[in-house]
């Protein structure tokens, strides 16, 4: 055993010593936001994501390590503010670098509180896991860098000399739509050397994953219209084309036999991926009895590697207020997920121009609320990665895999546009049965301790003493 080796294992030794005495600390914290209902969409109140970034910002300022801690709210555009953000920031010393860690503390809207099997906003355990909206995604992010930097401080002291920004933002769930604009407000004080996302997930409950490619995405409301006003569809049923027809017809256009997208001018990668068979995805993903999966090639590339559309929504008569008419107008959300080399204004414009050339009977189409985000890959080559990846290894035990992410975190290529020498390290607390935004969403409690570990042991490396 080296000098060095023979040193951190002390140091490891303390810090999981530190997280396990803190850890009823870390859960009931998180049991406290959670059951803030800090929703960020419109239609909900705002005055829960303040009472949300007020307890965020009172957990940080306990720590005693910040040289600031503030609330603070960028503008969306000139009038319109965006939700509170927490920001701390701690200066290095003797040139130690900066490390910007980055969570959020709003969260998705409850949906049918009948799909619960207890209340989304009332922290509950069952088992390994503590579920509630929010207790994963991503208000347990928020709690490891808290109780990280607890633990932390614990094993060695207030004066370690590593830089720290602490970035909790507050309308992630809503689209980010102020974080570029904080991002250039408070540019010198998120000045990082590093920055940890702590917004992802894990290969399962036992292995922890560092995330390197995400897709990008594309989404927009599209409404089809046929018809000036809705008329008796008995009279002119057969003749006259309503709406719901034309989507219907549409709509089944972008997809292939197999269920893969079939929209020219979208592009796919090609790289390699790990084992992931469909017994997997039929078991994670909760297909039922019967149903096979779609799409070609690999599973992961599937869902890492490859574009894919979704519509999340659809406006129309409700069956139950169904009369026999033609409907004039259907309205959809469609949600598009954008293959890690595409640009999303590309991938934009691509769907747009099959949708103009596939609508049928001379269909009207009109798109509108339109949001773009584009995809990323880590570069894997930096010191900091190094670092993250051997944290990994040291708290779960087992070497990380390197991941992609079907989903999309449009605000990493801000961060990269802002900071481009920052490296990115994308990280999570979250697992394949997390269920995030579903309801019963739930935070596996051994995760959420590993990574806290993960965290603290990163801090001491990063700040030079392991």
């Amino acid at each position: 055993m080296t000098s060095a080796q023979s040193e951190s294992r002390p140091l490891l030794d303390d810090l999981r010593e530190a997280v396990k005495a803190g850890f009823p600390s870390a859960v009931a914290d998180l049991s406290r936001l959670v059951r803030i209902p800090s929703v960020s969409w419109d239609g909900f109140d705002p005055a829960h994501v303040e009472q949300s970034a007020d307890a965020v910002a009172g957990l940080l300022r306990d720590l005693g390590i910040f040289d600031e801690v503030v609330v603070s709210r960028a503008p969306i555009r000139d009038d319109v503010l965006g939700q509170p953000a927490v920001l701390a920031t701690r200066a290095p010393k003797n040139g130690k670098p900066t490390l910007l860690l980055y969570a959020h503390h709003d969260v998705q809207p409850p949906g049918d509180e009948a799909l619960w099997e207890s209340k989304p906003f009332e922290p509950t355990a069952r088992g390994e896991r503590l579920y509630g909206r929010g207790a994963a995604d991503d208000k347990a992010g928020v709690l490891a860098h808290v109780a990280a930097l607890r633990a932390y401080t614990e094993v060695v002291g207030e004066d370690f000399e590593l830089g720290l920004a602490v970035f909790i933002e507050g309308e992630e769930e809503f689209g980010s739509r102020s974080f570029k604009n904080f991002l250039q407000q408070h540019r010198e004080q998120l000045a990082a050397d590093a920055i940890v996302v702590a917004d992802s997930d894990n290969w399962d409950t036992e292995t922890p994953a560092l995330t390197v490619s995400l897709r990008g995405n594309v989404t927009f409301k599209l409404t089809i219209s046929t018809l000036d006003h809705a008329s008796h569809s008995g009279m002119f049923g057969g003749a006259a084309p309503d709406a719901m027809l034309a989507a219907t017809k549409l709509l089944a256009t972008l997809w292939d036999e197999q269920g893969s997208v079939a929209v020219s001018g979208l592009t796919s990668r090609t790289a390699e991926t790990p084992a992931y068979g469909e017994d997997r995805l039929i078991e994670e993903a909760a297909l039922l009895d019967g149903v096979t999966p779609i799409g070609t090639g690999t599973v992961l590339d599937r869902m890492w590697n490859q574009p894919s559309i979704t519509l999340t929504g659809i406006d129309a008569p409700t069956v139950q207020n169904a009369s026999n008419t033609l409907i004039p107008s259907v309205r959809v959300k469609v949600s598009m997920r954008i293959a890690p080399g595409q640009r999303a204004t590309d991938a934009l414009a691509a769907l747009r121009a099959h949708l103009d050339s596939h609508a049928p009977f001379g269909a009207h189409l009109e798109y509108d609320d339109i949001d773009l985000g584009d995809a990323f890959l880590v570069d894997t080559s930096g010191p900091s990665v190094a670092a993250a990846k051997d944290a990994m290894a040291e708290a779960w035990g087992r070497e990380p895999v390197e991941t992609g992410i079907g989903g999309s975190i449009p605000f990493i290529a801000d961060l990269v546009e802002v900071f481009p020498q920052a490296e990115i390290l994308v990280t999570g607390v979250e697992d394949p049965d997390s269920r995030a935004h579903s309801p019963n969403e739930s935070l596996h409690l051994g995760v959420f301790r590993r990574a806290i570990l993960t965290e603290a042991v990163l801090l001491a490396k990063l700040d030079g003493r392991a």
